[in-house]
């Protein structure tokens, strides 16, 4: 009974492999990293923040459009009764009917952070007053105005601030992308190594159990010749249980791997299993400390974020600065007027015969003491020295990182040879323990630990390639080069 449970089991996973290489194509590293780039909820999310950087940018870029404005009102008043001869009616009270439309523009002037305006108006007043000597009387006018900051908020640069922080809001965005980018690269080529030697681990498991079963069947057969006895034979079946329960726990990690990479890839159907996936075997020279930094430095998304970070807090530390001065305003205007008797006099009148008006005024404002604006300074100052030093802490932290990075690589190079020696040294002891067991001179338990020896071998082998691998998937985010890596596009 054992042995046909054990045979069901072998058939089972491999008709499970079988069916999953044929309903799915061979599966790349490339495929997956191009599927993630396109799927992956976090690039996804990601690139919303982006999309909102720039809308904020494209807001601030209106900060000196025109501003029209439009208005138009008509108010009638009519009096009970007259109370003063001077009202100038007599059978009912005063009786007023005005309209009024106007029409403007304003903007703001980037070199200086003025504010410029230009309104048109026209009217219409009609009265039951006899003493009217234009009834009704149609106006219109022209009023040119400035409004012009002397010392707060004066100055081009800082008219233009909003826009150069949102410019750099939007490569912090692209940025912070880049890092997502790299690290979704990283994940991945984690989850297909990890997919590759689970699959082969399970190969590894099969092949233990096919060889336990074999040596089970030879026992009983001995065991019917009398040159075995019945502990060999439940030493034998012992072993073609462990080996059975090996292969269920490396079908369960099998499927979690799928999953995991799936995951990251963003499937449809997760019951759809990937197809045969592999990768070659790592050939490239150990990478050099100081080469890997500087790159790394040069391309490091969280670095440079950090720098235009700190820009845009220079550029609010220079309108606080600013803006801890008084508010001293020089407003100006300059406005032309005519009062006619239809709308066309008025209009025909007002390059000629016209009124005016002008004003010049200066608005001064100061907070006593000016406490709260030498404390938004303040707290602005300790806010860039804080990401200075945060700065300082990414370029330390990236230093070890590179360094351990490096070291890992080369370790694990080192780890793959030796292990690739030791899993040859484990198949010839094999060899060696199962014909001295063929030749009578070894037992079944001798065999069973030559070959969990052999097993063990060939998956510290695998674990070692594996390990060697997300080492150097890991240097390639540090240095940013997995974008060129995969030919990743970036948006702009």
């Amino acid at each position: 009974m054992p042995r046909l449970l054990v045979r069901a089991t072998l058939v089972a996973v491999s008709l499970v492999a079988a069916s999953a290489r044929a309903q799915s194509p061979a599966l790349t590293l490339e495929d997956c990293i191009a599927r993630a780039m396109k799927r992956n909820f976090d690039l996804q999310i990601q690139g919303y923040t982006t999309a909102q950087a720039k809308e904020a940018l494209n807001v601030a870029n209106t900060d000196f459009d025109p501003t029209l404005t439009a208005s138009t009102r008509r108010s009638v008043t009519q009096a009970a009764s007259t109370t003063s001869t001077l009202d100038g009616t007599t059978a009912v009270g005063p009786r007023n009917d005005n309209t009024t439309a106007n029409l403007g523009v304003s903007q703001r002037i980037p070199q200086t952070n003025a504010t410029v305006s230009l309104s048109a108006n026209t009217s219409r007043a009609a009265t039951n007053s006899r003493f009217s000597t234009l009834n009704p009387a149609f106006g219109s006018g022209l009023t040119a105005t400035v409004s012009q900051p002397l010392l707060r908020n004066a100055g081009g640069e800082i008219a233009k601030s909003n826009i150069e922080r949102n410019k750099l809001g939007v490569s912090i965005a692209l940025l912070n992308y880049k890092t997502r980018v790299l690290t979704v690269i990283r994940d991945t080529e984690n989850a297909y190594y990890n997919l590759v030697s689970s699959r082969e681990t399970l190969r590894i498991r099969q092949n233990s159990l096919a060889l336990a079963q074999k040596l089970l069947d030879e026992n009983k057969a001995k065991r019917a010749t009398g040159t075995m006895t019945d502990l060999d034979v439940l030493t034998a079946e012992v072993g073609v249980a462990n080996a059975r329960r090996a292969v269920i726990q490396a079908e369960q990690t099998v499927r979690n791997s799928e999953d995991s990479l799936q995951n990251l890839i963003n499937v449809d159907d997760f019951n759809v299993r990937p197809g045969a996936v592999s990768f070659a075997e790592y050939n490239e020279p150990a990478p050099n400390v100081a080469e890997v930094y500087k790159v790394a430095r040069d391309s490091s998304p969280d670095y440079l974020a950090t720098q235009n970070q700190i820009r845009q807090t220079e550029i609010d530390l220079a309108n606080n600065k600013t803006n801890r001065r008084p508010t001293l305003n020089l407003d100006g205007s300059l406005g032309y007027n005519s009062t006619d008797r239809s709308y066309g006099d008025v209009f025909a009148s007002l390059p000629n015969r016209h009124g005016n008006n002008w004003s010049v005024g200066l608005t001064y404002n100061m907070p006593w003491g000016m406490k709260a604006d030498n404390a938004r300074y303040r707290s602005t100052l300790a806010g860039l020295n804080s990401q200075k030093t945060r700065l300082q802490q990414l370029e330390q932290t990236l230093l070890v990182n590179v360094r351990t990075s490096v070291r890992s690589v080369e370790t694990n190079i080192a780890a793959v040879e030796i292990a690739s020696k030791a899993t040859q040294l484990s198949q010839k002891q094999y060899e060696l323990q199962k014909a001295r067991f063929d030749a009578g001179l070894s037992t079944s338990r001798l065999v069973l630990q030559a070959q969990d020896d052999l097993e063990a071998a060939r998956v510290n082998e695998l674990a070692t390639k594996v390990t060697l691998r997300t080492a150097v998937a890991e240097l390639h985010r540090l240095q940013g080069t997995s974008i060129q890596r995969f030919r990743v596009q970036l948006p702009e």
